[in-house]
């Protein structure tokens, strides 16, 4: 699972993104030097905090040609400084005038040649006693294959580790043989403990089979000038940027205040999916739920959730509504600030007559979440352009496989680039696009994208979803706009399911543990940052 720490208004970038941010701040005055210096310094410092005294520590920094093994020559140096036992290890020739280098050689730090060392055997002695190995051997520079020394270096690596499972192997930027841009993985890539990324975050940190060898990922502020980033419309979602975007809740509220919430979900199978998204509403903060479900199954769903109103809506047969239920929903919904539709409700002809009459009408419907067999109605209901048959701004929550059917693309091309592809549909359409799994994407249809930090097997169980979509709801009840709604129902579901998963394990969750992890979520985040 990747682990990030708390940056408000973080933006995630591409290599070239990166290189355009660096050369900004050089002409703002701080120049690559200077960053390397700060980068080499707080990665240092990191390290110590992860390591506790460093004093009689041994660490190997494993050093490559380009600027990633700069960074790491500064932070060979700072932890020597600090008492550690280092060993800098070089992968490749490094410059006659490199003042990183011969600061190092200065201090009298023991420095190795890949040149010089037959088979590698010293680099495996100094592997075979350290506490600490550094991978900054070529960061977001690699645009090949790796073969030759770097993958024999690698190579080194990995036996160290199997030998000494305590070993920490902590990446400098990125482990080395991870695309930066597309998290695709060279076969010599090494799994790190921990990675430290350097001023943004990049792409590839959140995209398999990449991040899956990151282990816990922190961002380091390395001093570059704010406002170099505005060509870069994605960002990572934060804790305290859910502290900034929550709802206040005044002391003098009362439910009024919070919005209203209509639910319509729910079928004769599906019966928990209405309670799950109606509750999930209700524990981020509406301050009022109703649910619009067939007569018959009101007790079923009431008796998992006492908490909502309910509208009874006639049926044609048991479970199944009637024609008339459109137009008591229609007329409702007056009274309401926002609308969800889709969660477990079926595929009949009798719901397709509803979600035609709800989402394709012309009635004035408030902010609307569509989820589940709402996405399924919208791409089965042989209506070429269904954004254009449904005009008003609304947020679609697919998976993969509902987001292929909508796009009329296929799963494993979606996949390649969830990014684009979600901000790519948000534009078409003109909704906001939440691209659920591993990092969840959020885009808005001003081509703006929000990243989720979370990746959590545990969440992958039935009626998660219908949490997540709830949640959106209710924060949209509470005035948030659909892309900040969106945005922080993904945020807090995360946080729940990692709250749940700590207690768990990454097995046997059930979605209805989310619902009350939702409010200490949300308790926590708040808590956090005001400590922060």
């Amino acid at each position: 699972m990747n682990d990030h720490a708390s940056v408000r208004d973080m933006k995630i970038v591409t290599a070239e993104q990166m290189r355009r941010i660096e050369a900004r701040s050089e002409e703002a005055g701080v120049s690559t030097d200077t960053l390397m210096e700060n980068a080499g310094l707080q990665f240092a410092v990191r390290v110590r905090d992860h390591v506790g005294d460093v004093s009689g520590a041994g660490v190997v920094v494993l050093v490559g040609p380009g600027n990633n093994g700069g960074d790491g020559l500064v932070a060979a140096r700072r932890l020597h400084v600090w008492g550690a036992k280092v060993t800098v290890y070089l992968c490749g020739p490094r410059s006659g005038d490199d003042a990183n280098l011969t600061a190092v050689g200065r201090l009298g730090l023991p420095v190795i040649k890949a040149a010089n060392d037959t088979e590698y055997t010293r680099l495996r002695e100094a592997l075979g006693t350290a506490n600490v190995a550094i991978d900054s051997i070529l960061g977001t520079g690699r645009s090949r294959p790796i073969e030759g020394v770097v993958r024999e270096v690698l190579a080194a690596l990995s036996d160290a580790r199997a030998a000494r499972p305590d070993l920490t192997i902590v990446a400098l930027d990125l482990p080395t043989g991870l695309n930066s841009d597309t998290g695709e993985i060279d076969p010599a890539c090494i799994a790190a403990d921990l990675t430290m990324t350097l001023g943004y975050p990049k792409r590839g940190l959140f995209v398999y089979p990449g991040a899956g060898l990151t282990g816990r990922v922190e961002t380091l502020d390395i001093g570059v000038p704010p406002g170099l980033d505005g060509d870069v419309d994605l960002e990572l979602m934060t804790d305290a940027w859910a502290a900034d975007t929550l709802p206040v809740r005044s002391p003098s509220s009362h439910k009024g205040t919070f919005g209203r919430t209509l639910i319509v979900a729910g079928s004769g199978r599906y019966v928990g999916a209405a309670s799950l998204a109606a509750s999930a509403a209700g524990r981020v903060g509406a301050g009022l739920v109703t649910v619009a479900i067939p007569r018959s199954l009101q007790a079923a769903v009431a008796a998992g959730a006492p908490e909502p109103t309910y509208i009874p809506l006639p049926e044609s047969s048991y479970g199944e509504p009637a024609e008339e239920a459109a137009e008591l929903i229609l007329e409702a919904l007056p009274a309401y600030n926002s609308l969800l539709v889709g969660c477990g409700i079926g595929q009949s002809d009798a719901v397709a007559h509803l979600m035609e009459r709800l989402l394709y009408s012309d009635a004035a419907l408030p902010p609307t979440v569509v989820d589940a067999d709402g996405l399924n109605f919208l791409a089965w209901s042989q209506a070429p352009g269904w954004w254009e048959r449904m005009p008003r701004p609304a947020v679609v929550t697919p998976h993969p496989g509902e987001m292929a059917r909508l796009a009329g693309d296929p799963v494993a091309e979606l996949q390649r680039d969830r990014v684009a592809s979600a901000t790519d549909a948000a534009g078409r359409w003109s909704k906001t696009v939440v691209l659920k799994g591993a990092h969840t994407v959020v885009a808005a249809p001003d081509g703006t994208a929000m990243l989720s930090p979370f990746a959590n097997p545990a969440l992958a169980s039935a009626g998660t979803g219908d949490v997540l979509a709830g949640a959106i709801a209710g924060l949209l009840a509470q005035g948030l706009d659909l892309q900040s709604a969106s945005a922080l129902g993904v945020y807090l579901h995360g946080a729940a399911g990692e709250r749940v998963r700590d207690a768990l394990g990454d097995a046997g969750l059930l979605a209805s543990d989310l619902l009350t992890a939702l409010p200490r979520a949300i308790k926590k985040i708040n808590a956090g940052v005001q400590k922060g």
